[in-house]
């Protein structure tokens, strides 16, 4: 009777002392798997590439991009946002040059990040920008008068001079025209810049 006695008394110690190691061991495995969520503060910068070209003779206001980020954001010695991790942005408003005049522009920013279920993102935006037509403009009307009067000098005196100037300026205007539209560019791989414009909170289970 003694001896049943002991049995169970050892059974039942193995058994609590296995419930006991079990609960530690889905303790453990719980806090491992829910480690706490991280937030990267406003003005954290976004390092990426794009994923493929955009010019603003054909891009639209509103049309998504995609693009890569190539360095990977950290905090505390912990990897938030990947390198290589695609997000997600928008064309907000794109400038087309004229021939003479206007300054083309293209304005972009992110919209969402692909981790886990995805991330809404809130980032400056940029702004690219072409050339100024001016000097170039300047350059070929310029060009162009100075090469009328001297043709206009040689065939016809100062009067001819004073005929042939206004006809190259013309005709110096008109390949201005022809030729003056300018565009922006940004081929795939273009690294660009964005900053968080407000926090983001990411569950790092994700």
């Amino acid at each position: 009777m003694m001896f049943g006695t002991k049995r169970y008394l050892l059974l039942g110690a193995v058994v609590v002392a296995a419930l006991a190691l079990g609960g530690t061991l889905l303790a453990d495995r719980q806090g491992k798997q829910q480690p706490d969520p991280v937030t990267l503060p406003d003005g954290t910068a976004l390092h990426v590439r794009l994923n493929q070209t955009l010019t603003s003779d054909q891009a639209r206001s509103g049309q998504p991009f995609e693009a890569t980020v190539t360095d990977p954001v950290v905090v505390s010695q912990k990897t938030v946002i990947p390198r290589g991790t695609t997000v997600k942005g928008r064309v907000v408003d794109v400038e087309q040059g004229g021939r003479l005049k206007g300054v083309a522009q293209i304005r972009l920013k992110l919209t969402e990040v692909q981790m886990g279920g995805g991330y809404e993102l809130h980032t400056s935006s940029i702004v690219r920008r072409s050339g100024n037509h001016k000097v170039r403009n300047l350059s070929w009307i310029g060009g162009g008068a100075g090469g009328g009067a001297i043709i206009g000098a040689l065939a016809g005196g100062g009067k001819g001079a004073l005929i042939g100037g206004p006809v190259g300026a013309g005709a110096g205007t008109l390949v201005a025209y022809l030729t003056g539209r300018r565009h922006v560019r940004l081929p795939a791989e273009t690294p660009l810049t964005f900053r968080l414009t407000q926090p983001l909170t990411v569950d790092m289970k994700s």
